[in-house]
C-alpha cells in the first residue's frame, strides 16, 4: 500500500479539459475521509516520461485516459496481469517499490454492462481501435463473446485487436469505417470508443431495437448514436456508467493496492460518485 504522505492524485490525458474524474474521485475521498487531492494535467505521450520521472514522494497515483494508455508501459516497475492481456494500462500507483501499473477499463466494463441486465454477449460491433477498444474486447470475452466485428478508420491500426483476440479466443473481423458487415448478423452489442462527437456511422433500425449500445464518450452527452438509438427505444449503457465503475477500481487501487479489494461502506462511496456527476 502506498505511504500515508501520498495525497496527490490526477488524471492526465489530452484533451482533458473535459474530464469528470475529479469530481467523481474527489467525491470518493470524502466519503471515505480521506484528504486526498485530485486534478486534472493536460499530458502527451512525449512529455509522460519525464513527468512520471519527477513525481516526488507527495503523489499516490494516476489516472490515465487518451493518448496515454499505451505511452505508460514502458515506465512500469509493475503490471497487473490484465495489463499485459490488454496492453494497456489507465491507473498507476506510485509506491516505495516503484510504479504500479493496473487495468480498471475491463472490469468498469463488465459491471457496467451487468448492471443494465447485460448478463452474456455472444457477438459484439466495436466501433475504433485504440486502447480502450482493447480493453472492451477483453470485456466482451468475459461475457462469453465468440465474435467481434471492428470498425476502424485506419484498419491498420486494428491489427493488434486481431492479434489480441487470437490469444483470446475471440474470432476478429476488421473492416474499413463505414464499411457495412454483410452477412447482416445482429450483433448483441455495438460498443463506440469513438471520443464524443466523432462517431458519423449510421446503423439500421433493426440493430438499434435488438442490440445494446455502449457508447463509452460522455462529452457531449447524449451523442448523435446514443440518440439514434434512443429513438427506436434501443437500450443504452452510457460513458458515465463506465466512467463510474472503472473509477470505483482505481479508488480501491489507491486505496488498498488491491483491485478487488471492495473499499469500506463501497455503495455509499459510488453513490457519492454518482452524485457528484448530477
Amino acid at each position: 500500500m502506498a505511504s500515508s504522505r501520498r495525497t496527490r492524485l490526477a488524471v492526465l490525458g489530452s484533451p482533458i479539459h473535459h474530464s469528470l474524474s475529479p469530481a467523481i474521485q474527489s467525491a470518493a475521498y470524502r466519503a471515505l475521509g480521506l484528504p486526498w487531492k485530485y486534478s486534472a494535467i493536460e499530458m502527451t505521450g512525449e512529455r509522460l516520461p519525464e513527468f512520471v520521472a519527477h513525481l516526488d514522494e507527495s503523489w499516490r497515483g494516476l489516472s490515465l485516459t487518451m493518448p496515454l494508455k499505451r505511452d505508460i508501459l514502458p515506465l512500469l516497475d509493475w503490471r497487473h496481469p490484465l495489463v499485459d492481456r490488454v496492453g494497456a494500462a489507465n491507473t498507476v500507483l506510485l509506491t516505495e517499490e516503484g510504479v504500479r501499473g493496473f487495468n480498471t477499463d475491463v472490469r468498469g466494463a463488465v459491471e457496467a454492462f451487468r448492471e443494465a441486465g447485460v448478463q452474456s454477449l455472444d457477438t459484439v460491433h466495436i466501433l475504433g481501435a485504440g486502447a480502450t477498444a482493447a480493453s472492451l474486447l477483453v470485456a466482451a470475452v468475459e461475457l462469453g463473446a465468440s465474435s467481434a466485428l471492428v470498425s476502424a478508420r485506419t484498419p491498420e491500426r486494428a491489427v493488434g485487436l486481431s492479434e489480441l483476440g487470437e490469444r483470446e479466443g475471440i474470432d476478429v473481423t476488421v473492416r474499413a469505417w463505414g464499411v457495412s458487415d454483410r452477412s447482416l448478423r445482429i450483433p448483441d452489442a455495438v460498443i463506440s470508443t469513438v471520443p464524443g462527437g466523432g462517431n458519423d456511422l449510421v446503423f439500421p433500425e433493426a440493430v438499434r431495437e435488438a442490440s445494446v449500445l455502449f457508447d463509452v464518450a460522455y462529452d457531449p452527452w447524449p451523442t448523435q448514436l446514443a440518440t439514434s438509438w434512443g429513438e427506436t427505444g434501443g437500450r443504452v449503457i452510457s460513458g458515465y456508467d463506465l466512467l463510474v465503475h472503472q473509477a470505483v477500481g482505481q479508488v480501491r487501487i489507491f486505496v488498498s493496492g488491491d483491485l478487488e479489494r471492495a473499499l469500506p461502506d463501497e455503495p455509499a462511496v459510488i453513490a457519492a460518485m454518482r452524485g457528484a456527476l448530477s
